[in-house]
């Protein structure tokens, strides 16, 4: 929702990179760029006036740091006035001190509240609660059997006695939900309203009302980020007429201008509580102020990126991956430890929303967006074409094996043939940096894959260096390349057998085992061998 509003504000900041000083010509006009952009994002007037005229105050006042170059002190003010205007700090839920807890959601139709009601309630109930779902909304068609359908998806209880689609009376259906709450030990009630119009009398009244019956420890207006000035002018009108504690943001997922996110906090005086970023039932989550500034900004959110990832990874399932990496050269983690790592990071949602919360990543964010779902779909099914000693020892893989696995997947041999050379390469450098080396730096354990040696099974490229000094080669095993002092001189790295044979398959010689030349020649069908090499593939 904030790419163009991101674009926008990066293309500004970089007017000031590689300046040694601020000049007030400069303040002037990267806060004009600054206007453009949140006028461009769709951000209340009043709001930008506020922001910019705060922004060049600070700009020209005393607090530049020496520490910081002006590129960084201008995003650093505008960072904090992000903050600022989105509401400072998180507010948390507020929970009665004798349960149940009373929660109301309101607000315009088709902003999402039935939907949101569930994903509140599965997020409550994540953290030890034990919340029950209100179908209040008895005014729009089949709006109780959607808020049953997303209560039996999210595994939370709905009352309804009434069945709505204009029968019932939603006030007397809240009022005895607290009765049913508290004889059934349920310690947090959502209110579930019907969607209503700032100008629609009746049904603000019905509001009114349905909070006097309930006194609800938090209303919550629900908005959607989508329709942009118009959310913040009914926020307002709902405030006036029956008055909320929080604001919860829906779709930011969506390709808007996302100027409501930024002005509905400051014009209403109410802070931004949750957040719904998605169609499903967990995407959904606590506002951060801080966070959303950093990621409107361009740097990452790493806070919910850490979040994400200690809910959904297993930490005695990691921790024995990591031992299985730092122990015995790597060898003991195979595929199968990596498709549980790659599943349990797929459940933190999509891949472009999981690595744009990685600070600097921002540049990258046409390569993020075009990422294919579809591939990592393929590498599961790959893996899932492996038998169990397969995946634990991908060196036992020949080429009968790989045909079978390609066939099964419904993938081309090459393909097989691609991901496990490029796990066997990660593989390697994982095992270095878990033991302190750092691939590529001196004596620090190793080079880059690909910059010092060929694919896995494929011999090294020659090095082009004019005349060949004399020297011992260096082994392409390796294992044996690790445990040998490098040489002084250039040489041409060896071809090793195993990497294409598997282990155990050479002798003590280097040559393969019961190994028949003509079966290569074979293999190879018309090719033409030189005539020097012929001499090679003749049978002893």
């Amino acid at each position: 929702m904030f790419d163009t509003l991101s674009d926008r504000l990066s293309a500004a900041f970089k007017n000031l990179r590689g300046k040694g000083k601020l000049t007030d010509a400069d303040i002037d006009a990267t806060a004009r760029e600054i206007r453009i952009a949140l006028l461009e994002a769709d951000v209340n007037l009043s709001v930008v006036k506020e922001f910019i005229s705060r922004v060049k105050e600070r700009a020209k006042g005393a607090e530049l740091s020496g520490a910081l170059n002006p590129s960084q002190q201008v995003i650093k003010i505008v960072n904090d006035e992000l903050i600022t205007i989105l509401g400072g700090e998180t507010r948390e839920l507020r929970l009665a001190k004798r349960p149940p807890t009373v929660i109301m959601l309101a607000g315009l139709q088709g902003a999402g509240k039935t939907t949101l009601a569930g994903k509140l309630a599965k997020w409550l109930r994540g953290r030890g609660h034990s919340p029950l779902l209100v179908a209040a909304d008895l005014q729009r068609p089949n709006a109780v059997n959607q808020l049953q359908v997303v209560g039996q998806r999210a595994g939370i209880h709905v009352y309804a006695p009434e069945p709505g689609n204009g029968v019932g009376n939603p006030v007397e259906v809240a009022r005895t939900s607290i009765a049913h709450a508290t004889q059934k030990l349920y310690d947090t009630v959502i209110v579930d309203t019907a969607g209503r119009l700032g100008v629609d009398a009746e049904l603000m009244q019905q509001a009114a009302d349905i909070k006097s019956a309930v006194n609800p420890q938090e209303v919550l207006f629900v908005v959607d980020a989508m329709i942009g000035q118009d959310a913040v002018n009914t926020a307002q009108a709902f405030a006036d007429g029956v008055g909320f504690d929080a604001v919860v943001l829906t779709k930011l997922d969506g390709d808007a201008r996302g100027g409501a996110a930024l002005s509905v906090a400051r014009v209403t005086g109410k802070p931004i509580m949750f957040a719904s970023s998605g169609e499903k039932l967990e995407d959904f989550d606590l506002f951060h102020p801080d966070r959303m500034a950093s990621r409107i900004l361009g740097m990452g959110d790493m806070l919910t990126l850490i979040e994400k990832a200690e809910q959904t990874f297993d930490a005695e399932q990691s921790a024995k991956a990591a031992a299985k990496i730092t122990g015995g050269k790597g060898s003991g983690f195979g595929l199968q430890d990596f498709l549980e790592q790659m599943q349990a990071v797929r459940k933190m949602g999509p891949l472009s929303k999981i690595f744009g919360m990685i600070p600097g990543m921002g540049e990258m964010k046409d390569q993020i967006n075009n990422i294919d779902e579809k591939e990592v779909d393929r590498i599961e099914a790959i893996i899932y074409s492996m038998t169990p000693g397969e995946r634990d020892d991908v060196a036992i893989l020949n080429g009968s094996r790989r045909a079978r696995i390609a066939k099964g997947a419904g993938v081309e041999v090459s393909d097989v043939n691609n991901l496990v050379n490029r796990f066997v390469e990660a593989r390697k450098m994982m095992n270095k940096l878990a033991n302190g080396g750092m691939p590529g730096m001196p004596g620090l354990g190793g080079g880059m894959p690909g910059m010092g040696g060929g694919a896995p099974g494929l011999p090294a490229k020659k090095k082009q260096s004019g005349k060949k000094k004399k020297g011992k080669g260096v082994s392409g095993n390796p294992a044996k390349r690790s445990g040998a002092p490098a040489p002084a001189q250039e040489a041409e790295e060896q071809f090793d057998p195993a990497s294409v044979f598997g282990a155990g398959a050479t002798d003590q010689g280097g040559a393969p085992q019961n190994f028949d030349p003509a079966e290569l020649q074979k293999a190879m069908g018309d090719f033409n061998l030189p005539p020097d090499m012929e001499k090679y593939f003749k049978n002893k």
